[in-house]
């Protein structure tokens, strides 16, 4: 049996309070903000407690990152909603979040042979000279790892707890699948 762990490092999230934001206004009030309109349409909103940031764009959409957890997510939601109303944007509608994706880091106990993998998975990319990770695309859940022959690995693009365990799973058996033909 094939052990491995994974934890979460990043959450991207989505939600829309349903209502405009002025921008300008929130940049000039609050101080954790950075504003540029000519380079980018959205504002960055820094939270320190849990430590993330939160792209504001003036329809009321934000993208939160940074955060390890969905109770994470929320606090800095909430945090972002008494920010605004200072500036008396006053949000009435609970937001609804939604995960876009998340990055876990984690190891499976075993040393992997990245040449051999590069060959036997489909859906690889693997040039040592370059980068000294493999990368393996997943399509069942929709799903990229990055593979480190010490075991190590980092996993991308799942939406929640259930698909992160799937593509560990599928990856885990995979993997074995691969060193079973080798023999």
């Amino acid at each position: 049996m094939v052990h491995s762990s994974l934890k979460v490092q990043n959450i991207v999230a989505t939600t829309s309070l349903g209502k405009p934001v002025p921008l300008t206004k929130l940049a000039r009030t609050q101080g954790n903000t950075e504003y540029n309109p000519e380079q980018f349409p959205g504002l960055v909103l820094r939270v320190k407690e849990p430590k993330s940031a939160v792209l504001v764009f003036s329809s009321g959409k934000l993208v939160c990152t940074g955060t390890k957890s969905i109770i994470q997510v929320k606090r800095v939601i909430d945090s972002v909603i008494r920010q605004l109303k200072k500036i008396n944007v006053i949000i009435t509608e609970k937001p609804k979040i939604e995960v876009q994706n998340i990055v876990a880091s984690g190891s499976i106990d075993m040393s992997l042979n990245l040449n051999f993998l590069a060959l036997e998975l489909q859906n690889t990319e693997y040039e040592p000279e370059q980068f000294p990770g493999l990368v393996y695309k997943l399509f069942q859940p929709s799903t990229t790892f990055l593979l480190f022959s010490n075991g190590k690995l980092v996993c991308t693009g799942t939406k929640n707890k259930k698909q992160l365990d799937e593509s560990m799973s599928q990856l885990i058996k995979n993997v074995k699948e691969a060193m079973e033909r080798a023999k």
